[in-house]
């Protein structure tokens, strides 16, 4: 059973849909309480590593007896003014959680969500719904052909037109998000290009030509039609994207989440584990193309940077790389010829990042663009208080915004609330441009 509920007498939390995918938006309603009355709904998850999160939120019943969450916003909580997932992106960790009461099979298992109203200090309905990594009807196959390390993710109302899906700077794959845009209609690849089996261990030397191969794979697959092929990537994987984009003619549309048309530093190190500031101070090329490093600018780490890390205090990475665009010879090099790109491109950005100045970098291909008088399609869309965080699909918690790194913690930007509106417009912007720009 995917949903389940108890309710005590004719109270009852009704949530739809009865099946969602991580990326639907709920519609949580309380039903049968008096109107006036004050109720507190709290909700708990739990994440792939067995964690739980939690939230809650009071609220004023209004007149009719239904609380709608779609329409009225708590008076007290972990979030304030009307949001429907506003329960569950201002979650934040419990503290000691185990996963006792619900395991996580893989990567790919549903994710618990579990709602409780309270009345009086005492619950008097229950509600639980697994929202699915997986979306029904996607089909999961693992590619490890021509060198690729890969997952390729089908709707079952194949074939539609494919995507390539590129993740960030922390390597490996990102199954759920490739998953989840498969439920969008679109057959997608999950692509690894550092930091997991089958690939390079760092970030270093990467042959641009390893996504002509996947491209040509996925143009070549029985699921796939139409007459082009999308690439997203988010953070290192964005600028990933538009160098796919402007290189490979097989690429009808681009979307950059997050990411850069300048070529920055690789990453010399475990990014998990290794030594922060060698991997910043040490100058290695992410790129090759026919054997020959691409340019790139640098992001040493600053005075100010150093400081951050010998206090122990969360890191602000934008520093370094704002000094390294300062080398306007390097940076002249190191730009992307998007205008190369024979399709549409679609700029994400988060004006708060403290990851890396996306806004700028994505604005430094966008000028491109224009300059070049590029025919098709080309559009930045700015998130002036989002942090870091968009990178990912919405309607996850987004209370973190600062998270480990190697041997040191690092500042994301945004506040949870800007982030999480952003996550869901990038990801609503980015579903409806491939839809209009990948043709069928």
């Amino acid at each position: 059973m995917t949903s389940t509920a108890t309710s005590s007498h004719d109270i009852r939390l009704q949530v739809s849909p009865e099946r969602p995918a991580l990326d639907d938006s709920l519609h949580i309603r309380l039903l049968g309480v008096p109107a006036g009355a004050r109720v507190t709904i709290r909700a708990r998850s739990l994440d792939r590593h067995g964690v739980w999160w939690a939230s809650r939120a009071e609220f004023v019943v209004p007149s009719g007896g239904v609380l709608d969450l779609t329409s009225t916003a708590p008076v007290d909580g972990s979030y304030t003014g009307v949001d429907p997932m506003g329960l569950v992106w201002s979650m934040t960790r419990e503290t000691g959680s185990n996963a006792d009461e619900v395991t996580t099979a893989d990567a790919l298992s549903p994710v618990p969500l579990l709602l409780t109203a309270e009345r009086g200090g005492q619950p008097v309905a229950c509600h639980r719904v697994d929202r699915l990594r997986l979306p029904s009807g996607v089909r999961r196959t693992d590619v490890r052909t021509q060198g690729l390390a890969g997952i390729l993710f089908t709707p079952q109302d194949g074939p539609c037109p494919g995507v390539l899906l590129l993740g960030g700077s922390e390597g490996g794959l990102h199954e759920d998000d490739a998953a989840l845009l498969a439920g969008h209609g679109f057959t997608v690849l999950a692509l690894a290009y550092f930091g997991t089996a089958g690939v390079p261990a760092r970030l270093v030397r990467i042959p641009v030509e390893y996504f002509g191969t996947a491209l040509r794979y996925l143009a070549s697959h029985e699921q796939v039609r139409g007459q082009g092929l999308g690439v997203v990537g988010a953070s290192f994987g964005g600028q990933a994207a538009l160098l796919a984009g402007a290189m490979f003619p097989e690429v009808a549309a681009v979307v950059s989440l997050a990411g850069s048309g300048v070529v920055t530093q690789g990453i010399d190190g475990d990014t998990a584990n290794g030594d922060f500031l060698h991997i910043m101070d040490t100058e290695v090329a992410p790129w090759t193309w026919r054997d020959t490093p691409l340019p790139f600018i640098a992001n040493p780490a600053t005075p100010a940077v150093r400081r951050q890390v010998d206090a122990g205090e969360p890191v602000v990475m934008r520093a370094a790389f704002a000094h390294g665009m300062q080398d306007t010879q390097r940076l002249a090099a190191a730009t992307i010829p998007v205008e190369r790109i024979r399709g549409a491109v679609l700029l994400i950005s988060a004006g708060d990042d403290q990851q890396w100045p996306c806004a700028a970098l994505s604005d430094i291909a966008l000028r491109r663009l224009t300059d070049h008088q590029h025919p098709f399609f080309h559009q930045h869309l700015r998130n002036p208080a989002a942090g870091h965080g968009i990178c990912v699909p919405p309607f996850r918690p987004t209370t973190e915004t600062i998270v480990p790194g190697p041997g040191i913690r690092l500042a994301l930007g945004g506040t949870p609330a800007e982030t999480a509106t952003a996550q869901h417009a990038a990801w609503t912007a980015t579903i409806a441009f491939l839809t209009a720009h990948l043709r069928t």
